[in-house]
């Protein structure tokens, strides 16, 4: 934030232009709808649509540059984050709408507790090394 001569502030860069803040991006939202649970590492997936995002009016910018990315290699929810430059809070809400209106899909990771035990994977590596 910047203040001019006579004391007002002005919310903007000057290489960038104004700056949006994030709220404003979600509409004030911290949650979608949904209330999709997003871990960093889910992978977003672009939907097989036959449509183009830009066409949708109800999507944003930052919606359609979500779908984009993810349309040719599917990103983890910290690398959209990285690469579009918002909060991670920010870009959980707008995948969250993403979902909800079917342009992406999640791929969530198995929880540690729901993966194998080592000693029955080795009990199986040992099973097969006997045939």
């Amino acid at each position: 934030m910047s203040t001019d001569g006579q004391g007002r502030s002005h919310w903007f860069d000057d290489e960038a232009g104004p700056v949006v803040r994030p709220y404003a991006m979600t509409r004030g939202r911290t949650t979608s709808v949904g209330q999709h649970r997003l871990d960093l590492i889910a992978v977003v997936v672009a939907e097989p649509h036959t449509d183009d995002p830009d066409g949708d009016h109800s999507l944003s910018p930052e919606h359609v540059d979500i779908v984009d990315r993810c349309r040719d290699t599917p990103q983890s929810v910290a690398e959209l984050s990285s690469e579009l430059d918002l909060p991670i809070g920010v870009v959980r809400v707008l995948i969250g709408d993403l979902v909800d209106s079917e342009w992406v899909h999640v791929n969530r990771p198995v929880p540690p507790a729901e993966l194998p035990d080592e000693s029955i994977l080795r009990d199986v590596i040992n099973g097969l090394r006997a045939l």
